[in-house]
């Protein structure tokens, strides 16, 4: 119960996070000249990690720990849907902010950015519901 209710609370966290990702901070930096936006990147993803890290972390271990006590349709579709994440992060996102980071950066590399983010926009949106409706059906 406690878990279910844990698992909850992050996946709001998260939801919260990839929308004002989504809809405000990576739109905005296309508004950054080239020097300010390497400067201000370097900050931001420092600040963000401090955030995003433990949330995800925790996401990831709350539903290994689902899975092992009560594994059913939601505890493994949502650790499928997790790692899917997890593997989208790691393979399209870290590598184009280490690029903006290092100054390797256009407008179609930002839009990019965007445009890809949209899907894990979808996938922790999904997580969150998919955590409530869960909820609501054992309460």
């Amino acid at each position: 119960m406690k878990f279910i209710i844990l698992r909850l609370v992050i996946d709001f966290g998260l939801l919260v996070l990839i929308w004002i990702i989504q809809r405000i901070i990576y739109p905005s930096f296309l508004h950054y000249n080239k020097q300010n936006l390497i400067a201000w990147h370097k900050q931001y993803t420092a600040r963000f990690a401090t955030i995003v890290i433990p949330l995800m972390f925790g996401q990831l271990g709350v539903s290994l720990y689902l899975v092992n006590t009560n594994p059913n349709i939601y505890t493994l579709v949502s650790l499928a849907l997790i790692i899917l994440v997890w593997g989208i992060t790691f393979l399209q996102f870290v590598p184009i902010h280490s690029s903006i980071s290092k100054g390797v950066l256009s407008d179609e590399l930002l839009k990019t950015l965007v445009a890809r983010n949209w899907l894990r926009t979808f996938l922790w949106t999904l997580l969150f519901l998919l955590s409530s409706l869960y909820y609501l059906l054992c309460f």
